[in-house]
């Protein structure tokens, strides 16, 4: 059930309730791949730098350790111990990145896998055969992610037989919710808009998949190449064609600054790697602005990262310490800023919450993109 519980134009702050629990939503979903953040970063480091969703992806899984092996352990949230939320993207994404390596039919795509090189097909019903043993709280319907390059008469084809796997998706899990052995008979379905940066064949592709009364709509395809103004122009176009009455996601996106404008044109549900990709090479973000620990200049620094954070690096340990163990190449290191990282975007959203539940955002998003511009001294 989504509740919106306040909206500030078309910022909404909303309660989604799952089966695994309720999220607050504008949320951050912090990427764990393989069912781990890169960082050396725990379940119990999750519940305490404030983690609502954790969000995993079904091709890495299939691949390795194999999603049967996760079914018979008791599925995702058995496997890595997390009793909140979990979103699995499709292994659309992925499978479509690895474009030397795949073939696209109607049925599906074949491919071979990046680890061993052997041969795997998926289709819409694969992929929800996959995440049903995975588990998790909410599956994303399988689609195609288009090149940003690709001209408009393969964009169209391809939004086309993403709208027929939306269809085979739908089909599909229903089917796996209604049987005795499926682990969670509750699994959620989110569909995908697609489009390129062609606006009308965006808009088009969300008043189709509206009609489909999933449990949520994503928009895919964005934050692969285009500038962050056709990013933004295409929210404007598509979010207003989606649902009000559920959440929206915004794939793999982005900067503070990318979220911070995306929550102003509607956005609920986010998640990018940049928090943990940028911690492991020792850059992390303040209300300053972004920080590199490598900087000389913090080799004597006895201040934490961000004075006054509440994460469990800076509650311990110094600007200087963290970059000496950054310089040593030791796996502390990376995993404090990741830490830090993290939770700086989940106290972000909070703070995005609040304000918008007290009809404060345009404010609150003023000061902060102010305050955030530009490197921190």
């Amino acid at each position: 059930m989504y509740e919106i519980i306040n909206q500030e134009g078309r910022a909404k702050s909303a309660r989604f309730t799952t089966v695994h629990g309720v999220i607050e939503t504008p949320v951050f979903m912090n990427v764990g791949t393989v069912g781990a953040i890169k960082g050396a970063v725990s379940t119990m480091d999750l519940q305490e730098i404030k983690t609502q969703v954790q969000l995993s992806n079904t091709y890495h899984l299939h691949v390795r350790p194999g999603d049967d092996v996760v079914y018979k352990l008791g599925g995702l949230h058995k496997f890595m111990v997390w009793d909140k939320p979990i979103l699995t993207d499709s292994g659309g994404f992925q499978v479509f990145s690895l474009a030397g390596l795949r073939k696209i039919k109607e049925e599906g795509v074949y491919f071979h896998s990046h680890v061993d090189g052997r041969k795997i097909f998926m289709g819409p019903e694969e992929s929800m055969q996959i995440q049903s043993h995975l588990a998790s709280t909410i599956a994303m319907a399988f689609d195609e992610c288009p090149s940003s390059l690709a001209d408009r008469n393969y964009i169209q084809q391809s939004v086309d037989r993403t709208s027929r796997w939306l269809l085979r998706c739908k089909e599909e899990m229903q089917r796996l919710n209604s049987l005795p052995e499926t682990i969670n008979p509750h699994q959620l379905l989110f569909g995908i808009n697609q489009g390129g940066t062609f606006d009308d064949i965006r808009v088009d592709h969300a008043k189709r998949i509206a009609e489909m009364d999933l449990d949520g709509y994503a928009i895919g395809g964005l934050a692969v190449g285009e500038s962050h103004e056709e990013m933004y122009r295409i929210l404007d176009a598509v979010v207003p064609h989606l649902p009000k009455n559920k959440p929206t996601y915004l794939m793999g996106v982005g900067t503070p600054a990318n979220i911070l404008e995306a929550v102003e044109r509607g956005v609920d549900f986010f998640d990018c790697v940049y928090p943990s990709r940028n911690g492991r090479h020792g850059h992390v973000y303040t209300n300053q602005g972004k920080r590199n620990l490598f900087n000389a200049k913090y080799e004597l620094d006895s201040r934490p990262i961000e004075e006054g954070c509440g994460c469990p690096a800076c509650q311990h340990y110094s600007r200087a310490y963290i970059r000496h163990l950054l310089k040593a190449k030791e796996m502390l290191g990376m995993r404090l800023c990741v830490l830090h990282n993290l939770y700086f975007y989940n106290t972000m959203m909070e703070e995005i919450r609040q304000a918008i539940r007290e009809n404060r955002y345009a404010a609150y998003k003023k000061q902060k993109l102010e305050g955030m511009q530009g490197a921190a001294d």
